[in-house]
């Protein structure tokens, strides 16, 4: 439940097969833009260095080339980017901005290079200024929510992409069980509500796990630190902060899986078990994941066999779904006016950003029709499209329904802000007691969320070291800064 990096990774692996469902606008002339800053300046160009993640692509330099001429004749500047792929970026990145290596812009997000922290440390550059001057197009392609939920200690130091604002959970369950033993699915959202379904497919497939890893199961709390069991009710009056693991509803999640554990529903080694198998296999009957509008077809299509899925709860705008993906620019960056330039570029201009995103017509994709492209597959080019701006500008591909990008506006304007939406917690003072806490956390966690420990014998043992670690005093300074920016809104 506390698995923000997992979390993201979820909602990222449905972006990244959206992102094979869009496409470049293939040469056609870009709009206006808005903000353009400096335009086309005298004298040389400026080489901005771009740091992103994902697995490196073999044109990128290709894909760079043709960029930079367009930006060059925009502002006046070139772009090289750097790759760093998916299991070293944070580290990586941090070594980078320790260091002092230069570079202009980076990804950033709440699930690597770490955002807040990075801001809270002065890697970033705070743009405020910069928007105003040269971000316009942004600030009118963006969510408002994006923008406002992403600042820290009242500032923004980061470009979010604009893309889905809020998280909501799903049961993602496989089509071919429910079809072949009938299962009701219309009163699924609760954990307690997939129990017969779990039952029957036991009973009928018996060599077949139905819930075949760690579901991560959903609690109805907003977390003052992802990773660490201490937050406020979703539904708070009182924005009290408390200790998750001491709740009702924690005891009765740990003790249904403790009930579904016993059953056989998971398998014996689910709390140490790694990566998901079961989506190449096709044996299994229900996980979770978290959507976007059509996330179903495009499971379908990524793992060959038919998914439907069923919402565990409304969408919700949390503070790690606003800064999920989103790019700064490094504090010790020669050229941030012209940083903030190219981000106002790449997020307003339809045919920059499908270039970078999808590179060359006839190379990585073919143009069906205006608008819709199909990629070339193993083209030396697919880039995880999600992390480099704003979605909306992305052209379809032909199974896309032609109202994609309405219906993500439409899921936008449908969510309700978690309580704790712009509060960011500053640890600084309890840094070793929340160190101590997450260790807890970690070493218990697994074993509730899967039920592989009996909750009556091992949660209060859990929730004593919890106690002993000094969750309490971490929990006194978050409400006590929780208060004061409550006062100050």
């Amino acid at each position: 439940m506390f698995k923000r990096k997992r979390i993201a990774a979820g909602l990222a692996s449905v972006l990244m097969l959206s992102a094979l469902a869009a496409g470049c606008s293939g040469g056609a002339g870009s709009p206006a833009q808005e903000g353009a800053g400096a335009g086309k300046a005298d004298g040389q160009p400026v080489e901005l260095i771009w740091y992103t993640v994902g697995g490196p692509q073999k044109d990128i330099d290709k894909v760079m080339e043709a960029v930079s001429k367009y930006t060059k004749e925009k502002i006046n500047a070139t772009v090289k980017m750097k790759m760093i792929d998916w299991g070293d970026y944070s580290q990586k990145m941090q070594v980078i901005s320790v260091s002092g290596e230069p570079y202009d812009i980076a990804f950033t997000s709440s699930w690597a290079f770490d955002y807040v922290q990075n801001a809270r440390k002065g890697a970033f550059y705070e743009m405020d200024g910069l928007l105003d001057k040269y971000g316009q197009g942004i600030k009118k392609a963006v969510h408002p929510s994006f923008l406002e939920g992403s600042k820290v200690n009242g500032h923004n130091y980061g470009v979010p992409a604009n893309k889905e604002l809020p998280a909501q959970a799903v049961w993602r369950f496989n089509k071919k069980y429910v079809d072949k033993y009938k299962l009701d699915l219309s009163n699924v959202s609760s954990l307690e509500s997939l129990e017969p379904l779990l039952k029957t497919m036991k009973e009928n497939e018996p060599g077949v796990y139905p819930i075949p890893s760690n579901v991560d199961p959903f609690v109805p709390f907003d977390f003052v630190v992802q990773g660490i069991p201490f937050g406020v009710r979703l539904d708070t009056k009182d924005y009290k902060i408390v200790n998750v693991f001491e709740t009702p509803e924690y005891r009765q999640m740990s003790e249904t899986m403790r009930k579904y554990y016993k059953a056989g529903y998971l398998p014996p080694d689910v709390a140490t078990k790694t990566g998901n198998d079961h989506e190449k296999t096709g044996k299994w009957l229900v996980d979770k994941s978290h959507t976007v509008p059509f996330a179903d077809n495009l499971w379908s299509e990524g793992f060959k066999y038919e998914i439907v899925s069923k919402p565990i709860h409304e969408p919700i705008v949390f503070n790690w779904s606003v800064t999920g993906s989103m790019m700064a620019i490094s504090a010790n960056s020669k050229h941030p006016e012209k940083a903030m330039e190219f981000l106002n570029l790449l997020n307003s201009d339809a045919y920059l950003r499908n270039l970078a995103s999808y590179g060359l017509e006839g190379t990585h994709y073919k143009k069906v029709s205006e608008g819709v492209i199909e990629p070339i597959p193993d083209s030396g080019y697919s880039m995880p499209s999600f992390t480099l701006g704003n979605m909306f500008l992305l052209n379809r591909f032909p199974k896309d329904p032609a109202d994609k990008w309405e219906q993500y506006d439409k899921f936008n304007k449908s969510a309700k802000n978690a309580p704790l939406l712009g509060f960011q917690f500053d640890s600084s003072k309890v840094e070793n007691e929340l160190a101590a806490v997450k260790s807890v956390s970690e070493e218990f966690k697994k074993a509730f969320e899967t039920g592989s420990v009996e909750p009556s014998e091992v949660l209060p043992k859990a929730i004593d070291k919890l106690k002993a670690a000094g969750i309490n005093k971490v929990m006194d300074e978050a409400q006590k800064q929780l208060d004061a920016w409550r006062a100050k809104k």
